[in-house]
């Protein structure tokens, strides 16, 4: 398919406003221009100002140098302390150029932020110098391998005119500049030089091709002006710069490669509630010791004194003291002796012996053929009116009353018809 622009990532945006008061100047000690050497193995110094070069370690990014060797990939420069050994030279003509680089590997276009020299091994060449009066295209990006998408499109112009000024006067000697762009065979023009961000690039190997153009179409002659490179484009990758470009990471997370003295803030660790584990740990051993103390206690059971009540099956209506009076009913001749010792307290019915209605009703069924005994009849004045106010509590006690009238008849003979 087809390739599309897109916006650059939001992560890189804030980023690129780190450096925007940057103006690196990059400066090429050595080799000195048109130098020949006599050995293959250069050594190549540089020197920047402006801009701090500098690989922040965690993310293996920061502001660095692009250094190409002719029409080759670039190789970056991140330590300025020593130089960069080019080996196994080939005799002849070399050109190097070397700008400034962004650590996401986007180009400052500043001016001084680029450079260039030619040197020669063991003699000179007409191949590889590039005239310094005529428009120069050099390629930087893409290159190598990529782990995601969008994928950063980067050039640097040299003697190129502005837009404005080469529009001026079509038929003056300044041309008009613009770039012919293929990616996988498809092409399409490029009038700004600025990054461009490109997506649908197919997984494995892809390749793009530059060329300079004039006006009307036609190639600008310079070298390096027509180049062509071969990238592979692997999804999902973990790198720094595949995490920057799908915006994965935080811009505080990775403001150090823009800052060399930047150290971001650690999160607060979250406090630990260590002082409750142990409360509960210490509870549920107590509370077993103390269960079975506990169960012995309620066991006693004697003190349920539930059988004396369900014999006296009325209720005793706020009576306690009543209670003691004596049971045992000895002979009805006895019977009217308690009965004044306890008249103080006429209350208590219970006691009492029974009234004379209850007597005469076990005598009623033979008044005529038996007398009353002499003993019962005093006994019957003793409880008339003076105690008639616990009639009702008499009879709510019949069960100890029919007593009386059993011991009756067994103090006389029965009746012979």
């Amino acid at each position: 398919g087809q390739v599309s622009e897109v916006s650059p990532p939001e992560t890189i945006q804030t980023l690129q406003r780190d450096l925007e008061n940057y103006q690196p100047q990059v400066t090429i000690v050595s080799p000195n221009p048109d130098e020949v050497l006599e050995e293959s193995t250069v050594k190549v110094k540089l020197e920047v100002q402006d801009l701090p070069i500098f690989k922040e370690k965690s993310l293996g990014l920061g502001p660095h140098l692009h250094v190409i060797l002719d029409n080759q990939p670039y190789k970056p420069v991140y330590d300025l302390s020593k130089p960069l050994v080019l080996e196994e030279v080939a005799p002849g003509t070399h050109t190097l150029r070397v700008f400034a680089s962004r650590p996401w590997h986007e180009s400052f276009k500043n001016a001084g932020a680029y450079t260039q020299t030619t040197f020669h091994i063991l003699t000179r060449t007409p191949e590889q110098a590039p005239d310094p009066q005529k428009p120069l295209l050099t390629y930087s990006r893409p290159t190598g391998s990529y782990g995601a998408e969008p994928i950063m499109l980067d050039f640097y112009l040299t003697n190129a005119p502005l837009h404005l000024v080469a529009a001026e006067q079509p038929d003056d000697a300044i041309p008009d500049w613009k770039i012919r762009c293929t990616v996988n065979g498809y092409s399409f023009i490029v009038d700004r030089w600025e990054p461009i961000y490109l997506k649908g690039f197919k997984p494995g190997k892809n390749w793009v091709q530059l060329e300079l153009l004039d006006e009307q179409d036609h190639p600008i002659e310079n070298e390096f002006n027509d180049t062509v490179r071969l990238f592979t484009y692997e999804p999902n990758g973990n790198d720094t710069l595949s995490q920057l470009m799908r915006n994965e990471v935080k811009v505080a997370d990775v403001r150090g490669i823009t800052d060399p003295n930047y150290v971001p803030t650690p999160p607060a660790p979250p406090p630990a509630p260590s002082p409750q584990p142990p409360v509960p740990t210490t509870q549920p051993e107590s509370t077993p010791k103390t269960a079975p103390s506990e169960t012995p206690s309620p066991v006693e059971y004697p003190v349920e004194v539930l059988a004396p009540a369900e014999t006296t099956s009325p209720p005793k209506p706020l009576t306690p003291p009543a209670s003691p009076p004596p049971v045992p009913e000895p002979p009805a001749a006895s019977i009217p002796a308690p009965a004044p010792s306890e008249a103080p307290v006429p209350v208590v019915a219970v006691p009492v012996p029974p009234s004379p209605s209850a007597i005469e009703r076990p005598a009623s069924p033979t008044p005529g053929s038996t007398p009353e005994p002499p003993p019962i009849a005093p006994a019957a004045p003793p409880v008339v009116a003076p105690t008639s106010p616990v009639p009702e509590e008499l009879s709510s006690v019949p069960s100890t009353r029919p007593i009386a009238p059993t011991t009756l008849e067994q103090s006389f003979p029965p009746l012979k018809s």
